[in-house]
Order: structure tokens, then C-alpha cells, then sequence
């Protein structure tokens, strides 16, 4: 038993060897095929890299807008009931560095790029979308962990690449003007839309007031000190109100802060009851005109009173927008570069010289598989199957 199970074991390295060395003389039968083939690839290569148009490559370094959230957050604090509806809406920016790359991959900035440079005659394109595509592929944009966003524009003019390079940035910082991006650009919105409705409704206001007329008995009944606590009061509820519904947005109504707000609107409500005790109005009754008048004369003063809050606010707004200074701070300008950054000549040579060699040794293997399988009856047989099959299948039997 030990002598029959022994014999074959033996074999098994002998086996290996020959296999080996039969691979290892294919090689050597095919040496001048695996070594001038590749080598002439290669120089083919290199020669064809040389009729590629260079490429260069223009890069150009910014610095978006820094946010700062502390001193925006006491600002908003110090404004008043309002400011913290503004607060709400602009919410804050976690990372500005994504939203501008995002800016500059949109249709609308790529778009003015085409427009200004007139892309798709450069680029020889039919259709917007083939010039986008284009734009895109010759443009990277990235930003690291410093925050610095870098972009990189490619063609085969250097000064134009370098012009590309720049006037995204131009582009960028137009687009930055229409849109409201930082937090301070968000409230100096908001509160611009609010001084506006304000400012409409104040002159209805006093339009309507200017139809009473102002008699004599008027004049002497002295409503303003009146009325005016009565439309101060009415105004800061309003705001209250505004606040509370607010911050209802992200906080639930156990928060601290939603707590100390309802306290304050009801201290304000009960300081409004009080002085409408006092109301011209409320004391001598509705039905005169006197009484007309009073009445318009305090909603005049409550709309007066919000228009002046939005004044104030959106005057605070736009002092801080300009404290952020320059929307985007540019570290390096794009400058034509001197040296191309495409093709890499030595790089293609050598992966074509690989590719090459790999090719041709996988084919001379194969070549001498088919010549070893020709010689034994049963491979030949099997591969005249193979043949006819494959005949078969491209319609030639």
C-alpha cells in the first residue's frame, strides 16, 4: 500500500518542473517577440504623445466667508423680539466651504462661464448641455481641512486657462450678490421684505388718519399720551407673538427660553389691559368723530411702531453684513502657467510598453496551449468542436 501511494507523490514535483520549464522555454523561443514589441509600442507611443495638443493647467486659491456664529447670535439677542424670528430664518451655515462648491458646479455659474468666453464655439458644441459637459471636465473644484477652495481650470492656452481660472471668482462673487449666503446677507433680507410691508401699511394708515379730519373737541381730549402707550404695548405683543412663534420652530414649549417668553407676553398683556383703561375710546364709547380719530390715530402709532423696530433691525443688519467684509478673499490669482500639465509623455510610453508586454506574453501562452492541444488527438478533436460551434454562432455553418 505505501509503495502504490508513493510512486505518484514522487511525480507530483517532477510534474512541476517540467510545466515550468515549458512555460519558462516559450519564453525564451518568443524573446525577441516579448521584448522589441513592447518596445516598439512604447516608441509608438511616445511618438503619438508628442502630436497630442499640450495641456496646461491653471489653478487659483480662495477663501470663502467666515462665519461667526457667536457675536452674530449675541447681536440677535440685543435686537429684540424680532431677532429671533431672524435667527429662525437664517439658521447658520455648518459648512460654507460644501455650499460653494456646490455654487460653482451649478447650472447658472457654469452657464455664465459659456456666456462670457463663449464656450461653445471653443469647445465646438451643439448643444448647452455639450458645453456644460465639457466646462465640467476640464474644471476641478476642492476644498481641504485648511477651508481653502481651490479651483482648476484646464486648456490648451495657458493665458485663457489662467483668465478661466479667475473669472470664476468674478462669477462667483455676482451670484453671491444675488443670493443671501451668510447669516447677516439672510436677516438684512428678512427684515428688508418686513420694512417694506411696514412702510405700505403705515401709509394706510395715515391716509386713513388724514380722512377723520381733527376737530376742536379732539384737539382738547389730549389722546396721544394715551394711545400711543396703547400702540407701543400692542406693537411689543405683536413682536412677542412673532418671537414665541419662532422659536416654537426649534424648541419645545418646556425650553427655558419658550417659558421666559410666555412670562414677558403675559406681563405685556397686562400692562395693555391696564392702559386701555385709559383709552379715550374705551372710557367715552365709539360713534363720534372724535372717537374716529383716536382710534386711526392708534393704529397709525402701532404701525408706526413696527415700521420704526424694522428700521432699526434692518439698519443692524446691514452694519453687520459690511462688518463681514469682502464676500470672498482670494489667496493665490490664477497666472498662466509655464509648464504644460498634459500629457505625460514618459507615463504613456511606459504604460504602453506594460500593456504591451503583458499582451503579447498572454498571446504567446496561448499560441503554444493551442500547438500542445493541436498534437493530442483527443484537444484536436475537441477543439474542431470548438471551431464549428463558434461557426455556428456567427452564422457561417
Amino acid at each position: 500500500m505505501n509503495t502504490e501511494h508513493s510512486t505518484p507523490l514522487a511525480a507530483l514535483p517532477e510534474d512541476d518542473e517540467i510545466s515550468l520549464l515549458d512555460l519558462l522555454q516559450t519564453v525564451v523561443e518568443n524573446l525577441r517577440l516579448l521584448v522589441l514589441g513592447p518596445l516598439a509600442v512604447g516608441i509608438a507611443a511616445l511618438g503619438i504623445s508628442f502630436a497630442i495638443p499640450p495641456t496646461f493647467t491653471a489653478k487659483t486659491q480662495f477663501l470663502p466667508p467666515q462665519q461667526q456664529q457667536s457675536s452674530a447670535a449675541a447681536l440677535i439677542q440685543s435686537l429684540g423680539a424680532l431677532g429671533g424670528l431672524a435667527g429662525a430664518a437664517a439658521g447658520g451655515i455648518k459648512n460654507p466651504a460644501d455650499q460653494f462648491l456646490a455654487f460653482l458646479k451649478s447650472d447658472t455659474l457654469v452657464d455664465a462661464m459659456i456666456e462670457r468666453f463663449d464656450l461653445m464655439k471653443r469647445y465646438e458644441a451643439k448643444m448647452r448641455m455639450d458645453a456644460r459637459t465639457a466646462l465640467v471636465t476640464n474644471t476641478r473644484a476642492s476644498s481641504g481641512k485648511d477651508g481653502v477652495i481651490r479651483i482648476e481650470v484646464d486648456d490648451e492656452d495657458p493665458k485663457f486657462a489662467a483668465d478661466m481660472a479667475n473669472a470664476y471668482i468674478e462669477e462667483l462673487t455676482k451670484l453671491m450678490g444675488r443670493l443671501a449666503v451668510t447669516e447677516a446677507q439672510q436677516r438684512r433680507v428678512f427684515f428688508e421684505k418686513r420694512v417694506l410691508e411696514a412702510k405700505n401699511d403705515l401709509g394706510e394708515a395715515e391716509k386713513a388718519l388724514g380722512a377723520t379730519g381733527v376737530s376742536a373737541s379732539t384737539l382738547k381730549s389730549s389722546p396721544t399720551a394715551a394711545v400711543e402707550v396703547v400702540a407701543r404695548l400692542k406693537g411689543s405683543i405683536t413682536a412677542q407673538e412673532v418671537k414665541i412663534g419662532s422659536m416654537r420652530g426649534y424648541l419645545s414649549d418646556s425650553a427655558p427660553e419658550i417659558k421666559q417668553a410666555l412670562v414677558e407676553l403675559a406681563t405685556l398683556r397686562n400692562e395693555l389691559a391696564k392702559a386701555e383703561k385709559n383709552d379715550p375710546i374705551a372710557v367715552a364709547g365709539k360713534g363720534r368723530i372724535e372717537d374716529s380719530y383716536i382710534e386711526r390715530f392708534r393704529d397709525y402709532k402701532y404701525k408706526e411702531t413696527l415700521y420704526e423696530l424694522f428700521v432699526k433691525q434692518y439698519e443692524l443688519a446691514r452694519v453687520d453684513e459690511a462688518r463681514e467684509g469682502a464676500v470672498i478673499q482670494v489667496l493665490d490669482p490664477a497666472q498662466p502657467p509655464e509648464r504644460k500639465s498634459k500629457p505625460k509623455k514618459a507615463l504613456i510610453a511606459v504604460i504602453a510598453t506594460l500593456a504591451a508586454g503583458f499582451a503579447l506574453l498572454l498571446f504567446v501562452f496561448v499560441r503554444q496551449a493551442l500547438r500542445n492541444a493541436s498534437a493530442d488527438a483527443e484537444s484536436a478533436e475537441k477543439l474542431a468542436r470548438l471551431k464549428a460551434a463558434w461557426g455556428r454562432a456567427l452564422g457561417r455553418a
